[in-house]
C-alpha cells in the first residue's frame, strides 16, 4: 500500500525544516567574576603550590573569593607572615569578567608566567605550565 502524497510531502518538509535549525552554541566556562576566580584559585593551588614549584615556594595562597565588593580575588603573601602586604593580587570583576593582576611580583621575571597561567586557567584550561 502506497502512503498518500501529502504524507510524503510532509515528511520531506519536516526533514528540510530540521536541517535549517541552528545548532545550540557550544557552551564554555561561566565567564562571571566568581567562577573565573574559582578556576584561577584552583589552578594556582594545584600548579604553583601543591606541585612544589620552586618559583612559589616562599609564598602562600590566600583566596578571598567571597567578596562583597564584587571583586573576588586571590592573594600571594609571604609564607612566614600571611598578615603582611600581598605580593600579588589577582582579581576579577563583572560578567564577563575583567581580570587584573598587580603587586610587586608583577615586576619580577615570573610576571609573564603568572599572566600566562592566569589567562589559561580563567578560560577553563586546567593545565600547568
Amino acid at each position: 500500500m502506497r502512503p498518500p502524497a501529502n504524507a510524503a510531502l510532509l515528511t520531506a518538509l519536516a526533514a528540510m525544516v530540521a536541517a535549517c535549525q541552528t545548532q545550540a552554541p557550544a557552551t564554555g566556562p561561566n565567564r562571571a567574576a566568581l567562577p573565573t576566580m574559582e578556576r584561577v584559585a584552583l589552578g594556582a593551588n594545584a600548579c604553583w603550590f601543591k606541585s612544589g614549584d620552586p618559583a612559589f615556594a616562599a609564598y602562600k595562597l590566600a583566596p578571598e573569593l567571597n567578596s562583597f565588593s564584587g571583586r573576588p580575588r586571590i592573594l600571594l603573601v609571604h609564607k612566614g607572615s600571611p598578615e603582611s602586604r600581598p605580593l600579588l593580587v589577582v582579581q576579577a570583576e563583572g560578567s564577563p569578567s575583567r581580570l587584573q593582576a598587580f603587586g610587586p611580583m608583577m615586576q619580577e621575571p615570573v610576571a609573564g608566567r603568572i599572566t600566562t597561567d592566569v589567562n589559561r586557567w580563567s578560560g577553563g584550561n586546567k593545565a600547568c605550565s
